[in-house]
């Protein structure tokens, strides 16, 4: 045993250094960049705290701050060489007047290697006449003026369309010529796009430009036609090959709409499930033949949609693509530990033990606790997860009913774990007294979490009180629901 598990070991390590070789050859070669800064002049308020915030990746997170600078005061932050070309947040929290309460204000910006002089006033953050670059400022104006163009753009194309999505008459001739007309404008648009792109292709701002290309549309046919050929040819235009389209914002809006278009094809929870698994594939095997980063981003992307919709089947679509070293996703470990969780934690199985503080304050073992129930229903939620409170909604006023609890025991695990997290559990939780309370230290990195491979909420476990036996898994209350009626009739 002790020579498999260090041959598996080795196996893992080579794996990881092939892994961190990828990373480092796949990364772009945009030559040394040096560190940018962000000099930011404040105006209109009495004072304000500033971030700077990365958006590349799954979450944003704090690159450069500063405590505090007041009305006609300036803050410098340094952005690091190794970050840049890159979309970035730029966070205010100010007060109007001295001692006053805070107000959050954010400006999307971008950055390459200019260094940037802002003039800022938070609460007009995003009017270009009261916040605005120095004058030779490139990328951000660029943004900026090619915006407004397409803006324009972008609008009259979308009256033709709306009103070709609207009309009943598709055999008539004003209905094809109206068509024709459409398309010649969808050509010159794109080819405007294209144009754009190329003549300023030395700024990162234009890898953004080909989000906004037109695929050709369907007009004939069904509703279902048309989303089914928008969806063929969606990925048309994208070069998947260039991995700064994975550095803004204008990917994930941009999938969002993809996801979107099977989103109108699912009238029921199970088709859902089945339509974004589908989604999933097709992306990604697109996204394989491209640039390593842009492959493993994608894989990510999928993976954060399946964990907030619990969709187990789009989970397990994800495991061959671990196999393959040109993914370079940032969540393997993350979907490892997850389809482990659903090799493991099945129907049947044992649940795994952990302490639970009772009442009195005496701490037993979850297996020990003791109820009239059949059932203990183990419900990890988070107070400020917006699934969990739809989900509270509905369930909560069905469990109060005498019968349902008589039939089983909540166990409601909260995972929140920050400053403001908490308090709003603490409330939360007094609202919901019919359930047995307790906030695992450290949310998904904590022992029960990691014991039952949750990553996201809500999830629940229904388990039989007195053998403590896993007897279903359900995704949803329905499914819940349907699992304690159908063996209620036993």
């Amino acid at each position: 045993m002790n020579k498999e598990r260090t041959k598996s070991s080795f196996i893992n390590d080579v794996r990881l250094c092939c892994i961190a070789i990828l990373w480092l050859l796949a990364m772009p070669m945009t030559g040394q960049i040096q560190d940018v800064s962000l000099k930011i002049h404040l105006m209109g308020v009495s004072q304000s705290k500033i971030k700077i915030l990365s958006v590349a990746g799954s979450s944003m997170k704090t690159i450069a701050e500063n405590p505090g600078i007041n009305k006609g005061e300036t803050a410098v932050l340094k952005v690091a060489g190794n970050m840049l070309p890159a979309e970035f947040v730029v966070r205010f929290d100010y007060q109007e007047k001295e001692g006053g309460d805070s107000y959050p204000a954010e400006k999307h910006i971008f950055m390459d290697k200019q260094d940037l002089e802002l003039w800022a006033r938070p609460k007009a953050l995003n009017e270009p006449d009261s916040t605005y670059f120095q004058k030779s400022e490139i990328e951000n104006t660029l943004f900026a003026r090619f915006s407004a163009d397409n803006g324009k753009r972008r609008a009259q194309l979308g009256l033709l369309q709306d009103f070709l999505m609207n009309y009943d008459q598709q055999e008539s001739k004003f209905f094809m010529l109206a068509t024709e007309e459409y398309e010649k404008k969808r050509l010159v648009y794109n080819k405007w796009i294209a144009t754009e792109t190329n003549q300023h292709q030395l700024a990162f701002v234009s890898n953004g430009f080909v989000f906004q290309h037109l695929p050709p549309m369907m007009w004939k046919g069904t509703e279902r036609d048309r989303t089914n050929n928008a969806i063929a040819n969606y990925f048309d235009a994208m070069d998947f090959k260039n991995p700064l389209i994975i550095k803004s914002t204008d990917i994930k809006d941009w999938m969002n709409k993809y996801i979107n278009l099977y989103g109108t094809m699912c009238p029921t929870t199970e088709l859902r499930d089945s339509l974004f698994t589908l989604a999933g594939k097709r992306a990604i095997e697109k996204a394989r033949l491209g640039h390593p980063l842009v492959y493993g981003w994608m894989v990510d992307y999928f993976y954060n949609g399946y964990e907030s919709f619990n969709i187990s089947a789009g989970i397990k679509m994800l495991e061959p693509y671990l196999n393959d070293l040109l993914c370079l996703t940032n969540k393997r470990t993350a979907i490892e530990e997850r389809l482990k969780g659903m090799e493991t934690l099945v129907v049947g199985s044992i649940a795994p033990d952990f302490p639970w503080k009772l009442d009195s304050g005496e701490t037993i073992g979850f297996h020990e606790y003791k109820t009239e129930a059949k059932y203990k229903l183990l419900l990890f939620w988070s107070a400020d997860c917006p699934h969990c409170k739809e989900m509270m909604e509905k369930f909560y006023p069905w469990y109060l009913e005498l019968a349902n609890r008589k039939l089983m025991d909540v166990f409601a695990i909260s995972l929140d774990e920050t400053e403001t997290e908490i308090p709003i559990w603490e409330r939360e939780m007094t609202m919901l007294s019919a359930f047995k309370h307790k906030r695992a230290e450290q949310g998904v990195r904590s022992l029960e979490a990691t014991a039952y491979f949750v990553l996201a909420t809500p999830t629940m476990i229904l388990v039989e009180a007195k053998t403590n036996t896993i007897v279903a898994l359900p995704e949803t209350e329905q499914q819940l629901h349907l699992f304690l009626w159908t063996n209620s009739q036993h």
